[in-house]
């Protein structure tokens, strides 16, 4: 349509022409004495359209031939320019592939090509953006290829050259930051990762990458609360999947209580943890046993040993063999200062699944401590016959050892030391 358009219009064009031309009678004389010239009116336009058409075309060409040495200029800068980020790229790439000096020799290629783009006076808008990431990618390599003082120069440059605020977006210097306290882990120096991190904004230091290299961090460095609470925000944020986070926060829970050298921390230790982490059966048993071992309070040992007591009691299957095993040596190192209501726990559990050895085992264990031999004996030789666990198996034979002797039945007490004598070759 255009085209049919841009045709009638031509046709126009020439209609109007050839009879402007054809009718056109006038003339110009000139007058150049002694001689008079006379011209027809449709050549002297026509003239003067070729003389500008001429000069138009001189003026146009002499602006050209003037303007050669810019465009040579402009030609130069511009291939400077796309060989300053073709290396800049080409370190990516090497980094990437593990070509670690090539990477290093690219990043400072792209360097010296942008000091000689300077050098031209030419500024380019990403200068120092283009900078840092030179800076950046060269202490990478270097960090690869254990040379620590050429990545800890390159390093300081990429942080000098993104120091000055409002020229740079924040987030490239908060990236050499966080790639900064990331090659300190690596070295394994975790004061300085933890360092690194704590100079970045409050924001910048709740993102998941940035947690990431705090839990690390905190663990390398012994600050095992600190690390929990860190792993707390990485679940809240999804940063692992829900298996693995319940994994690492009830191992750093774990690892809270154990750090306890006295009852009193002990207590401030388990205040410290929040519910659903109370109810972990692996950290409430650990939290039980470092009480008995700083003899401590064994009542309280034995409430947060209850709810786990519980659960295990409605669902048998909800812990396995080693946390229940865990859970009757912890609650048999309390049993001479249990009180009635968690004996009748303990008979009501037994009689109610009369075939589980461990609950066998705590229950005659708990009949001895209240001089119950008749009952302690019926219940550990059972418990001896069917428990898995190598000390508590020893421990059920040793107490019967001493229940025969004090019945003077020696045949049976030497039976059962060599039973109990028999797990030390286990």
């Amino acid at each position: 349509m255009r085209a049919a358009l841009w045709l009638l219009a031509l046709f126009g064009i020439a209609a109007a022409v050839a009879l402007f031309a054809g009718n056109n009678q006038g003339t110009v004389t000139v007058f150049w004495p002694p001689w008079r010239v006379d011209l027809s009116l449709n050549l002297v336009l026509l003239l003067l359209a070729g003389a500008f058409v001429l000069l138009y075309a001189a003026l146009r060409a002499l602006a050209a031939l003037l303007s050669l040495p810019h465009q040579a200029r402009q030609w130069r800068v511009q291939q400077k320019e796309r060989a300053l980020h073709s290396s800049l790229l080409d370190a990516m790439v090497q980094l990437i592939a593990g070509r670690f000096s090539r990477a290093r020799k690219a990043a400072l290629a792209a360097l010296a090509q942008e000091r000689a783009l300077e050098g031209l006076d030419v500024s380019l808008p990403q200068a120092r953006q283009l900078r840092v990431l030179s800076h950046l990618l060269a202490a990478e390599s270097a960090q690869s290829l254990q040379d620590r003082p050429a990545r800890d120069a390159h390093l300081q440059l990429a942080l000098n050259e993104s120091a000055e605020r409002g020229v740079l977006s924040p987030e490239t210097r908060e990236g050499v930051q966080l790639r900064s306290a990331r090659w300190a882990l690596e070295d394994r120096d975790p004061a300085a990762a933890l360092a690194r991190l704590e100079e970045l904004p409050q924001g910048v230091q709740r993102r998941t990458l940035a947690l990431r290299l705090h839990l690390k961090a905190a663990r390398q460095e012994r600050r095992t609360l600190e690390a929990l609470q860190t792993a707390r925000l990485l679940a809240k944020h999804r940063a692992f999947s829900e298996a693995a986070a319940r994994s690492i926060v009830r191992g750093l829970a774990t690892e809270v209580l154990s750090d306890s050298h006295d009852a009193a921390q002990l207590l401030r230790a388990w205040g410290a943890l929040e519910s659903n982490e109370r109810e972990m059966p692996e950290v409430a048993i650990q939290a039980a046993q470092r009480m008995v071992l700083l003899n401590g309070d064994l009542a309280v040992a034995r409430s947060w040993l209850l709810p786990v007591w519980e659960r295990m009691v409605e669902q048998p299957r909800s812990l396995g063999d080693g946390l229940r095993v865990r859970l009757t040596r912890a609650l048999e190192a309390g049993l001479d200062s249990v009180d009635a209501d968690w004996l009748a726990r303990i008979e009501s559990a037994q009689r109610n699944n009369p075939r589980d050895a461990n609950l066998q085992y705590l229950a005659g264990m708990a009949c001895m401590k209240r001089q119950l031999w008749g009952k302690a004996q019926q219940l550990l030789t059972q418990a001896g016959l069917g428990l898995q666990d190598t000390e508590l198996y020893r421990r059920a034979w040793l107490a019967l050892a001493q229940l025969a002797e004090a019945r003077d039945d020696a045949p049976q007490a030497l039976a059962a030391w060599k039973r109990a004598a028999q797990t030390e070759n286990l």
